[in-house]
Formats: C-alpha cells, sequence, structure tokens
C-alpha cells in the first residue's frame, strides 16, 4: 500500500509517540494578531503522565488543540505516532481528521461536557456509535464495562443531572475510554472538584497508565499537583519554560508518594 503524505508507516518503537515541532498558533483578534504559541517543541513518550502547568491564558488549552487538530496549527507540525503509523495530524482534512482522533485519542474537559438528554450509558456509547469500531450490541456491553471500571454502573441508566460533578467526570472518563484509543487529554479535569474527589480521578489515572499503558497529556494551572506527574512541562505566555520545581508546589503534594492500593470511590 502506497502511504499518503499525511500518514506513513514507520518503524515506531524507539520515537515519541507525540512530537511537536516548532509550532506556531497565531489568532486574528479585533485588537490584531495575538501569539498564543511561540515555536513549542516537545515530545511525549508512550506511557508518560505528562503535565503542562501555566498560568490562564498561557497557552496550555492550545497546545492540547493542537495535539488533537481541533485547532488549524499556524506554522510547525505535530506527528503523532501509533501502531507503526506516522501522521501528521495538521495534514489531514476534516474528515480524515474526526475518524483519526476518534480512533487515536480520548478528550476530556473540565465541563465535562455529557449529553444532557442521553443516559450515562448512551453518552459512553456515543463515541463508538460514530466511528463504527463496535456492533451496536457490542458497544453497549463495552460502555456497560467501562462504567464498572469506574464504579458507576448501577447509574448507568440515569440522565447526567441526577449524579454529581465527581461522578459526571468518571463517565467523561469512561467516554474518552470508549474506542480504546492509545492517548488521553485533560483539559483542567480536576479543576471544578474538591480535593478528594480530584485525588480519585489521579487515582484513576494512575491505574490507566500503570496498567492499561496509556500516554496522558493533562494541562493545569495548580502547581501543587506537580508531583503527580512523570513529567512536566511549564509553558509560560505561549513558550516551554524552566521545569516546576518541587520546592515550588504545596509542602503536603511534595510529601514521598505512597504505593496505591484500590480503594472503593467515595463520591
Amino acid at each position: 500500500m502506497t502511504a499518503s503524505r499525511e500518514t506513513l508507516q514507520v518503524n515506531s518503537s524507539t520515537l515519541p509517540l507525540i512530537d511537536l515541532r516548532d509550532v506556531i498558533k497565531v489568532y486574528s483578534t479585533a485588537a490584531g494578531e495575538f501569539t498564543a504559541l511561540k515555536g513549542i517543541n516537545a515530545q511525549v513518550q508512550k506511557g508518560e503522565f505528562l503535565g503542562v502547568i501555566g498560568k490562564s491564558g498561557a497557552g496550555k488549552s492550545t497546545l492540547l488543540n493542537m495535539i488533537t487538530g481541533v485547532d488549524d496549527i499556524t506554522t510547525g507540525e505535530v506527528v503523532v505516532r501509533n501502531n507503526g503509523t506516522e501522521t501528521y495530524v495538521h495534514q489531514l482534512d476534516e474528515d480524515e481528521l474526526a475518524l483519526w482522533r476518534g480512533h487515536t485519542m480520548g478528550i476530556i474537559y473540565q465541563s465535562f461536557q455529557l449529553l444532557p438528554m442521553l443516559t450515562l450509558i448512551e453518552n459512553v456509547t456515543l463515541p463508538m456509535d460514530l466511528c463504527g469500531l463496535y456492533h451496536p450490541r457490542k458497544s453497549r456491553e463495552r460502555a456497560l464495562e467501562l462504567l464498572e471500571m469506574v464504579e458507576l454502573e448501577e447509574h448507568a441508566y440515569k440522565l447526567p443531572a441526577f449524579i454529581s460533578g465527581g461522578q459526571q467526570q468518571r463517565v467523561a472518563i469512561a467516554r474518552a475510554l470508549a474506542n480504546d484509543p492509545p492517548i488521553l487529554v485533560a483539559d483542567e479535569p480536576t479543576g471544578s472538584l474538591d480535593s478528594v474527589t480530584s485525588d480519585h480521578i489521579f487515582e484513576l489515572f494512575d491505574r490507566l497508565v500503570d496498567e492499561q499503558g496509556k500516554t496522558i497529556v493533562m494541562v493545569t494551572h495548580d502547581k501543587s499537583i506537580a508531583p503527580r506527574f512523570s513529567r512536566i512541562l511549564s509553558i509560560v505566555d505561549g513558550e516551554l519554560a524552566a521545569p516546576v520545581e518541587e520546592d515550588e508546589a504545596a509542602p503536603e503534594a511534595v510529601a514521598e508518594k505512597k504505593p496505591r492500593k484500590k480503594r472503593r470511590w467515595l463520591w
């Protein structure tokens, strides 16, 4: 098969999973042009739990949008390697991009973005139905399995309005995993949650990395959670800065991690 310019067959075993090369993003506004990203060069390895930390407006969400292809790039390249295939994200057309994203990435938002008129199981089933990876009966079975994984199977037929915010975020994670993507990107997923609930979300992310081999890229403004990540990128005014030092984080967050234990959800 002849490889297209956008997707190439490669031996990617020793190459980064995600490769950002001189990524620049410029927005046109009423006040003139605004450069949100200024020549970002970064790599993400398979199996990392990468944190991107920066203040509001620093360019964190824009960086995620470049990785997922949700927003157009101004200049530069984003390359994602998976299953021996090298994809130049911003060279895909809209249909190719939607299909590639549905197979390759799960996206988790701070505001959950569950469809309010669909039950929890229908929300989780939706990405599978859109991508056509599973027979409808199989997609429903998988959705139940994912809800069981996040310990919400007993709420499967409820609408989102009838569960808590923390539970809705767990449903959003289950939905992001629907097509078994190798990569999860999370945009402030704990930003609207209390500290106990946030801790449980991190425990789930840890398990996804350790037990399922997922790669997670998460953005946050909260330096105190820096020790939770396997590696950190710090972004300031659209540029990568020196890594966040542990002594900048809250003392209680820097304490040595205890071995993780499986525990029931308390929220």
